[in-house]
């Protein structure tokens, strides 16, 4: 390759490697990526970009790496893919040879069959050091069945294997859906027994509400992931410790077999000090996550006492502990290596809380030091084995206890897309993670300088190269007990915003990724579990995103707040998407209660985020434009009585009759299906967190201002409830 100047093959070497060479933010200004960014982004990558020769190399020797490899690490086809073939590279003296392809099914099924290469015209080719190599397309026998296949192809001495990924066209959609469902926080749910915050049981509880009081098809829930459990940086659920496993502070401890089993576990719950601080956490105001993981972390200890006598005896529950271990494999090893390093280490020294300030020689998970550790420490590393089995039995309940319930979704679950750079997956996965750069957002309306999340990108590369293993992992995991899937941040499949370090985020760009890869594993997985997804495409979003993602039978996510025309005025009902999920707000914007009374800046405000004062009254000037839109559209499409004020200066609440209006115009929309947040539904003013706080805020531990008891009895609640119960009828969304 030969160029004339420096900037010319950087841009090619930008453009290679996804690198975009500018985009459009939310208020249409366009951006132009730097030379700067663009070099730092590759040598984040691995990618020598101080010189032009430096630069031509890695172009070169990427370049012949994808010519001088039979066969590319990972193939997925769609379904109804055609031509029905596959690539494969040959050096020219073994072009015109026969060759033999081996296809080995998921279920274990081979087949073998003669190819003559001959047959089949080069469709390109290259020369590298005067070796010529030609590219030739490859009929695959068929029809092959969806799932995660393994091709191997041997032509002369040369030998050659990938994956190969047959998924649908689409996603699982099943016809006429149009349905209704409540979003709740399962740490904030409240009930006569909790242990402090909202565990399995509990969900239990609410899915019986919704089922027999609300008629809502499917209960949504916070990102299940777990998480460090400590204030204030270590409690959100978006910023996970693991995507793979979950959080067990929503175990209900009483309810695990081995309870009933160990009585050292029932005295200790029949102490008077253990039910005082039961007591206590389950009066406090918000969720005290370090007690409450002290206090359940003490009785599964007992527990898993218990269970290991059991475990002695073969007993059918142990052979079942077993048969779940091999089903996880190294994923949920190294998962509880972490976990039992984590613990076993801060415990040594309490001034320890990240994994990158360990002794050097456990930061890698398979060095021989680690690989002591779980041997000398097995029993320890046996215990959070067998905390995800029991978090895994009770989700797993509680979805069947929800489908038994008539409820024809059941569980909605929440994948995340951040993982905090402290915790196990990065540990864990080092190399699936893209060290120098940071995920962030451009400038919006909400962040005008825009938005830095603190955590690495994925290394694209590694998954490919892998066949998505990992990949396939997080979206298997969460998909497998529930009925719906939303994938926060979908557009992460096409384009993730990179931010390198030392810069600032308006500083980033956008790097492309192999979306129709992942899309189509999506798919897969959701046909394999009869889930629906709901791809979050909220912020920056190019067009033709959305336009893929109904193609594959995504759901888009619509909110009231952002739904407006050209002009700044709300959409109409029948303008709304009928492939998408419609809703009020979500966790991180204002309820409609704190909206109409502009709790959300007050408490920006309080928080000494908003300290600006003519910044803080543009806002409230701007919110009361707002209010006033949201006042038209729901006259205009007669949400309201003739009666009822025309001005939102003269609604200083929301009222009865405007809380019943905009559910009511939500539930009237052509989307298929309809999310109300729990705390909307009960005119609730404080959201759940305040973006860009963390100490000045009570994120992620407010609960419920109703107990589930509460629910069905509150004069307040029922109210509510049958409200929405009624448009549920009337809109035709009921199970």
């Amino acid at each position: 390759m030969a160029f004339s100047t420096y900037d010319e093959v950087l841009d090619l070497a930008a453009e290679t490697w996804g690198i975009q060479p500018d985009y459009w933010d939310i208020f249409g200004k366009h951006h132009v990526t730097s030379a700067e960014t663009k070099r730092a982004i590759l040598e984040s990558l691995g990618i020598r970009s101080d010189t032009k020769e430096a630069l031509e190399r890695a172009l070169e020797e990427r370049s012949r790496g994808e010519w001088s490899r039979l066969l590319p690490p990972c193939l997925v086809v769609g379904e109804n893919h055609r031509p029905r073939e596959f690539p494969v590279n040959l050096p020219a003296e073994l072009a015109e040879m026969d060759a033999r392809v081996a296809l080995k099914l998921e279920d274990g099924a081979t087949e073998t069959y003669p190819v003559a290469l001959r047959e089949f015209p080069p469709k390109d080719s290259a020369t590298f050091d005067g070796q010529r190599y030609l590219r030739k397309s490859i009929p695959l026998k068929g029809p092959l069945p969806l799932g995660y296949h393994d091709l191997e192809i041997l032509v002369g001495g040369a030998c050659a294997s990938m994956r190969l990924i047959v998924a649908p066209d689409r996603a699982y959609l099943p016809d006429g859906l149009r349905a209704a469902g409540i979003a709740v926080a399962l740490y904030g749910i409240r009930s006569e027994r909790d242990w402090g915050c909202g565990d399995f049981r509990d969900l239990q509880g609410l899915i019986d509400w919704v089922a027999d009081e609300v008629g809502g098809s499917f209960v949504a829930l916070n990102p299940l992931h777990a998480i460090h459990n400590r204030r204030p940086y270590n409690t959100s659920p978006y910023l996970p410790n693991s995507v793979f496993y979950q959080n067990f502070l929503y175990l209900d401890v009483e309810s695990i077999p081995d309870f009933a089993q160990c009585a050292r576990a029932q005295r200790l719950r029949a102490n008077p000090e253990a039910q005082r601080e039961i007591a206590a956490l389950r009066a406090s105001e918000f969720v005290e996550y370090e007690r409450v993981h002290a206090l359940k972390m003490k009785f599964l200890k007992l527990l898993f006492a218990a269970f290991l006598r059991e475990r002695r005896s073969g007993s059918p529950r142990a052979q079942q502990f077993e048969d779940y271990l091999r089903r996880e494999g190294e994923l949920l090893e190294r998962f509880a290596t972490y976990s039992a390093l984590d613990e076993w280490i801060h415990r040594r020294n309490p001034q320890i809380w990240m994994w990158p300030e360990w002794p050097e020689p456990y930061r890698d998970p398979q060095s021989p030091e680690t690989q002591a550790f779980r041997r000398k420490h097995w029993r320890l590393v046996l215990f959070y084995q067998y905390v995800q089995w029991q978090i895994d039995i009770q989700l797993a309940n509680a979805q069947q206890h929800a489908r038994d319930k008539g409820l024809t979704i059941g569980l909605y679950h929440d994948l995340a897309l951040a993982n905090d750079r402290f915790g196990s997956d990065l540990w864990a996965h080092p190399s699936y993670f893209v060290t120098g750069c940071r995920v962030g957002s451009p400038p919006d309306d909400f962040n005008p300088k825009g938005q830095d999340w603190a955590f690495p990108p994925p290394n694209s590369a590694r998954h490919r190269e892998s066949g998505y293993q990992l990949f396939v992992e997080s979206i298997r995991q969460n998909c497998r007990h529930g009925g719906a899937l939303r994938i926060d941040h979908v557009m992460r499949f096409f384009r993730l915003y990179w931010i390198p370090d030392g810069v600032d985020a308006a500083s980033g760009t956008y790097v492309r990724d192999h979306w129709e890869d992942l899309i189509r594993i999506v798919a897969l997985e959701s046909v394999r579990h009869r889930v629906v997804v709901v791809g979050e495409d909220l912020g920056t979003v190019e067009p033709e995103v959305r336009e893929t993602l109904a193609r594959f039978g995504i759901l888009s996510y619509r909110l009231l707040y952002f739904e407006k025309s050209t002009d700044g005025r709300f959409r109409r009902q029948r303008d709304y998407p009928q492939q998408a999920l419609v809703s009020s707000t979500t966790h991180d914007l204002p309820t409609l209660a704190g909206f109409w009374i502009g709790e959300d800046i007050e408490a920006r405000r309080r928080a000494g985020v908003l300290t600006d004062e003519a910044s803080y009254h543009e806002q409230l000037k701007m919110r009361a434009a707002e209010k006033q839109k949201m006042l038209d559209a729901l006259v205009g499409a007669g949400m309201l009585p003739d009666w009822f004020p025309r001005s939102a200066l003269d609604i200083p609440e929301l009222t009865g009759e405007l809380h019943n209006a905009v559910i009511g115009f939500l539930a009237s929309t052509s989307s298929m299906l309809l999310l109300v947040n729990q705390e909307d539904l009960t005119k609730e003013i404080a959201q759940q967190n305040l973006p860009g706080t963390t100490w000045q805020y009570p994120n992620w531990s407010r609960k419920m201002h109703f107990r589930l008891d509460e629910l069905y009895s509150a004069r307040q609640a029922t109210d509510f409830v049958r409200m929405f119960r009624d448009w549920i009828h009337r809109t035709g969304r009921r199970n």
